[in-house]
């Protein structure tokens, strides 16, 4: 009957803490495992880019017209079901 306590405590922690971990783990799998070209995606370094090109564990980033970054795959945090307008920036010095 003492162990009773200590089985309930394991069982609360194990649905407070380490399931809700697995199954963002498990998500996070699947969202790695389905990056394809085209996705708008941000890395967990705050990296905001298209997907260009998926070659293995390595993403091609564009994240400015022209400029690509490498990064490895894991690194993908989230995607974006909607694309966002892209703003134009006006060079604020023009001759």
């Amino acid at each position: 009957m003492s162990f009773l306590p200590i089985l309930l405590m394991f069982a609360l922690l194990y649905f407070v803490m380490i399931r809700p971990q697995q199954k963002r783990a498990r998500e996070h799998r699947e969202l790695v495992a389905s990056v394809s070209a085209g996705d708008e995606v941000v890395t967990s370094a705050g990296i905001f880019g298209v997907v260009s090109e998926v070659e293995g564990d390595v993403v091609w980033l564009e994240v400015a017209k022209d400029l690509e970054l490498k990064v490895v795959k894991g690194t993908v945090e989230r995607r974006f079901t909607e694309p966002g307008p892209v703003e134009e920036f006006e060079d604020p010095i023009e001759d």
